[in-house]
Formats: structure tokens, sequence, C-alpha cells
């Protein structure tokens, strides 16, 4: 951290010009001051350098220095220097807080390395916090990407990873389980968040047009053609293309689209050259695209290129905990948007909603909530009048036993009961009817912990 700024606050003129000088030419950019008064002007939370001071000023001295600088940030690394020093200062200059301590008159080498030392943990400090921040935008997701699962966390994760980088991302799932929602976070996390986003689903689009849509077309380039039209990755310029269904795209326009990945560059039909682009492409496929390329439907030069990384979504069926606060989110949603009643749901519509298999995944409990904010049918069997079509009674997979489904649906009764009492036990063993040892054992076997549901924290 050799480009470090220097502030340096000393009442004696001599001592200023010579220590300036000396870190000058090592690099730095330093700041002189008089007095502490004038240097804390420029001191708070950005502040990005290293406080050198002398301890005995007039006014207020190095030790008063030091104790407003750790009220702006107590992280600013402060080095403090005086001629009247001995070691019950130095450990009293240390135990209030500074970085190091040097008598004067200092080995001008000395001050340099504990300065250097100084710059590079302060250079440490702010990087952590700029990941941090980083980090908040990520958590932001939390609003689209709803869920508590393993499952849909470790997707929250791989979407930290990924986000902020260019790599070309495959997101493999069923039709339903998000993957819009998932390739979004992706590019809102990205340094391209503030492009363009730009959908497409290749498997809505008739083969005859699906050249024009992605590239675009001069006027004139076919019949029909009676203006120039902006393709698709024109039009994801400085953003995010996401391909859905990608595996869907025809087998005569994959190399073409190949192509242009290749060269990051496009031509309209009837262009006179090529166009460059700047744009991340992020695809998108509901079956296994090793078997699409194996069964020759897919370009494996092609998966390889969109697949530098692959994510895969779960189905909501594995994702048991999130059944419940997925349903009651897009029942809110929906009795504002119709300006309806969100009846609270009973024990019988928790095990429907548990039990049933969810073959349509996000998509179909969003459907299911809205309809049961929408429908006038009696509060009690309302949710299995809505699914009474379905012939898939499973919530936890195909293959979940009884004991399986039976624990998942007393951990989300325990969840539910910890957040409507905010964490007070007493609360939840009246309202359950559990002995408090019972409760413990039963908390502790579903991994829940009671801090987690206090006021301020669900």
């Amino acid at each position: 951290m050799t480009t470090a700024t220097i502030f340096l606050i000393d009442d004696e003129e001599s001592v200023r010009v010579s220590v300036s000088q000396w870190l000058s030419l090592a690099d730095y950019r330093v700041a002189c001051f008089g007095d502490a008064g004038s240097a804390l002007h420029g001191i708070d939370t950005g502040f990005e350098g290293v406080v050198v001071s002398d301890i005995r000023m007039p006014g207020m001295d190095g030790f008063e220095l030091l104790q407003a600088v750790r009220q702006r940030d107590p992280e600013i690394p402060v080095v403090l220097f005086t001629g009247h020093g001995d070691i019950p200062m130095a450990v009293s200059a240390m135990r209030a807080g500074a970085y190091d301590f040097i008598e004067k008159p200092f080995d001008p080498e000395i001050l340099l390395e504990t300065i250097r030392r100084a710059g590079e943990k302060r250079g440490l400090i702010m990087e952590n916090r700029r990941l941090k921040e980083e980090l908040q935008k990520v958590s932001g997701i939390d609003s689209q990407l709803l869920g508590n699962s393993q499952a849909i966390q470790m997707v929250h994760r791989e979407i930290a990873d990924l986000g902020p980088t260019d790599a070309s991302v495959f997101l493999v799932g069923e039709t339903g389980c998000g993957k819009e929602v998932v390739a979004r976070c992706l590019h809102q996390v990205s340094h391209r968040r503030n492009g363009p986003f730009i959908a497409i689903n290749c498997g809505a689009i008739p083969e005859s047009l699906f050249e024009s849509e992605l590239f675009g077309h001069e006027a004139g380039a076919f019949t029909g053609a009676q203006a120039r039209r902006i393709g698709k990755f024109e039009q994801a310029g400085g953003g995010t293309l996401f391909l859905d269904e990608v595996t869907s795209m025809p087998i005569n326009l994959q190399v073409k689209v190949l192509r242009v990945l290749q060269e990051r560059e496009i031509e309209r039909l009837g262009g006179t050259g090529p166009l460059p682009i700047d744009i991340r492409v992020i695809s998108a496929g509901n079956k296994d695209p090793r078997k699409a390329c194996s069964g020759g439907l897919f370009r494996e030069d092609l998966y390889y290129r969109l697949n530098l990384a692959e994510i895969h979504i779960p189905p909501l069926r594995l994702r048991g905990p999130d059944i419940l606060l997925l349903f009651e989110y897009f029942a809110l949603r929906a009795a504002e948007k119709y300006r309806r009643k969100a009846p609270p749901l009973a024990g019988e519509a928790i095990t429907t909603l548990m039990a049933y298999g969810w073959p349509g995944n996000v998509r179909e409990l969003k459907n299911t909530a809205e309809r049961y904010v929408l429908s006038s049918l009696p509060e009690e069997g309302r949710i299995a009048s809505i699914l009474q079509h379905s012939q898939t009674p499973m919530a936890c997979g195909h293959d979940a036993t009884l004991a399986d489904q039976t624990g998942l649906f007393e951990r989300c009764v325990l969840e539910r009961s910890l957040h409507r009492h905010k964490g007070n036990i007493l609360a939840v063993m009246k309202e359950l009817d559990l002995p408090r040892r019972t409760l413990n054992q039963k908390m502790l076997s579903h991994g829940l912990a009671r801090n987690d549901f206090l006021e301020g924290r669900t």
C-alpha cells in the first residue's frame, strides 16, 4: 500500500517537513497538519490511510486525537510518537488503541516499516468492507429468491460466487422452478447490473424467425422486412442475455450462435459487416443438457461454450421448509393485488400443502396461492379443493418415507409457532401443548434455535 495517504500531525514544523519528505520519497501521499483539530475534518469511515501524530501538542494532544479518531472509525491505524516517551506512556497508548508507538528521535526506516504495516492493515480492512457491501447487494436477492432450505441456500452461495464474474452460466432445473429468477439475480449482482437484462425463450420462437429474432435484420433483408430490427444480442449490449430452453434451439442455428459467442460479433440479416457485442450469456434448460448432446439435439461445442459453470436449481418438492414461506408470500402479494383477504392457513391446509408434490414447482405454488385468495370456498378444505386434481402426493421426493414427511411437517409446525410468538418458548409450549424438555429435544433435532426467532430477527 505504498500510495496510501498519511495524515502527519505535529506542532513542530521542522518535524513535519523532514518526515513528510522522507515519506514522499517512499511514494506516500502526505498531508501535514500543525494541530489535531484541523486533521480531524478529513478523517471519517472512508479514510483509507494512516494517522501519524505527536502526543504532546498544545490544545488537543495525541491521546485525545486517538480517542476522536476511534469514535469516527476504531479501525483507522494511529501511530503515535513523542520526545518524552517512556514505557508507561507506550503502554497507555497501546491500551488506548494506538497501532504503534515510536519514540523521538526515531529511525526513519523503523517509522517507514511501521507505516507500511499499518497501511497494509487498513487496506485489508477497507477491502473487507467493500466485500461486505457486495454481499449486502447479494443478500438483496432474498426478496426474489425466497427460501431457507439448504437446497436454495446453496443456490444463493453459487450466485454470490458466480454473479460478480462474466462467466457463462448454465442453469438446469425443472419447468417452473425459477430459472429466470436465478438468471436475473446473477445479473443484478454483477458489474453489468446497470445494463439491460434480455430474456428469450428459444423454444417459443418459430424456426423461420429465429435468426432475425437473435441477430436482427436490415430493411429489405427478406419479404416483409420493411424496417431495421435490432436483435436480442444487440439489445443486451453491456448487459446480460438469458437464453431460456436453449436446448430447444434449432440444430442448424446452433452453429451460428456458437460463432457469435466465439467471435463476440454479430451480423444482421442483410447487413454489410460484423458488429461487435459486449454481453454476458446465461442459459437454461429443463433437461440434462448432456443427454441432449448425446441424443444429437444439442451441439457439444456450443454446450461447453455456454457452460463454464453450472447451477442446478432444486424442484420445490426438495425444498420442503420453503413451501409454506413461499405460499404465504404469494398469498399476501395476491391479497394486496386483488384487494382481498388472505386467510391464515389452518392445520389441514398446511398438511395438504406439505403433502402435495408440486409438479409445476414455484410457478404452480404461486398460482395456487392466488386462487386461494380469490376463492370463495370455505377456508376449511379450500386448499384441498384447489389441488384435488393432482396425482402427485409427495413433497419430499417420490421415494420419501412416512417418517421423512412427518418430520418435515413437524419442523414446519414448530417454525410457524416460533415465528408467531417471536421465540417465546413458554407461549410455544402452551400453544402446542408440549413440555419444555420435549420442545427442546424437537427443536434440537430439527436444528431450530430460539435466538433466530426473537423479535427484530425474524
